[in-house]
């Protein structure tokens, strides 16, 4: 193995953790008592109005609109009239998500270990290129990364072929000289595995750590089947 490439968010980095504190301060500021089911609510608008982004159907801040005018009834709260406004209204969950930004514990020891081992490091996203990089650059482990691959640059999303194709390329290796790690079985492991990587699925629910799977002898390569 030559290369690791990893998920950025709720695998190196706890999206769902920052969102979430994010999402009760901002929803708090608003007047309204946030829930577990308000949260909730939010992650599935997110969810989907994210899906309509990676298909080029939004535009990254016509999506963060879209979640707006679709969370905003939910909190009993009047959607404003304006793009503009809207981006304002946004602003404010923004500076809550980006005060909340932190990294899982085992991120900057498993890339460390990484490093040590003399491999090439590799971050493939799904994204907006300046929120990603800066995501790393925040949260303490942009040093430590090669090179870092978002959607919006590349022009394809997980689980397009091409995508595990070109991080590879920037890093200067063959796939099978390539291992994934992220916490989507689809986008990180099977898609990757069918690109010719080698892959491996990081479930933290279950107790899985990155440490974990690093530190495993590496997978068997297996091509994928025509």
């Amino acid at each position: 193995m030559k290369a690791v490439v990893f998920d950025l968010d709720n695998t190196l980095f706890d999206h769902t953790g920052s969102a979430g504190r994010a999402l009760r301060a901002w929803i708090a500021e608003l007047g309204v008592v946030p829930t577990d089911e308000l949260v909730a609510e939010w992650f599935e608008i997110e969810d989907r109005v994210y899906d309509a982004y990676l298909r080029r159907e939004l535009t990254h801040q016509g999506q963060r609109r879209a979640r707006l005018r679709a969370f905003l009834p939910v909190l009993g709260r009047e959607v404003p009239a304006t793009d503009a406004e809207l981006d304002v209204v946004f602003e404010g969950y923004l500076q809550q998500y980006r005060g909340n930004w932190v990294a899982f514990p085992d991120a900057r020891p498993t890339l460390e270990v990484a490093r040590g081992n003399g491999w090439r490091i590799g971050v493939l996203t799904n994204g907006n290129t300046v929120q990603q990089n800066a995501k790393l650059k925040a949260i303490g482990l942009a040093e430590l990364v090669d090179v870092v691959c978002a959607s919006e640059s590349l022009g394809v999303s997980k689980p397009d072929p091409l995508a595990y194709q070109h991080v590879c390329e920037a890093l200067g290796v063959e796939p099978s000289d390539a291992l994934m790690i992220g916490d989507n079985l689809e986008l990180d492991v099977l898609a990757p595995q069918a690109a010719g990587l080698s892959a491996r699925h990081l479930d933290r629910a279950t107790g899985g750590t990155l440490l974990d799977l690093l530190s495993d002898d590496p997978p068997p390569h297996h091509s994928p089947k025509n």
